[in-house]
């Protein structure tokens, strides 16, 4: 059985819900957690996610302001932070983390 499975075979989660594994994360599994946030993962989500798992298995533990950033430049062209929010209405670090199975830096929080 693999270590990110628990023994009832099922994911290992958080007590915040996040994925003790970063590599128990699939596609599947951000459509489950952005289901729980009360969002239909769009494409858009899904490419944010993965950019974002990119960008922290090369540069590992980020503050909030560099994912915030990170996001606002891959989304320039389409509104940069606006269009982040419309996305991710619970806020653009906490709830793109939490999709791309990330632990969520501290000081981020939920503005709504």
């Amino acid at each position: 059985m693999s270590d990110s499975l628990n023994s009832t075979g099922t994911l290992r989660i958080d007590g915040d819900g996040r994925l003790m594994e970063l590599a128990q994360w699939s596609d599947q599994q951000a459509a489950a957690i952005a289901h729980e946030e009360g969002l239909e993962l769009t494409k858009e989500h899904l490419m944010l996610a993965k950019a974002l798992r990119t960008f922290y298995l090369r540069k590992g533990p980020l503050s909030a302001r560099e994912i915030l950033y990170h996001l606002e430049d891959l989304v320039a062209d389409q509104g940069g932070k606006r269009y982040l929010y419309q996305l991710f209405p619970a806020g653009p670090v906490r709830q793109a983390c939490h999709i791309a199975g990330l632990p969520i830096p501290s000081g981020s929080s939920n503005p709504s």
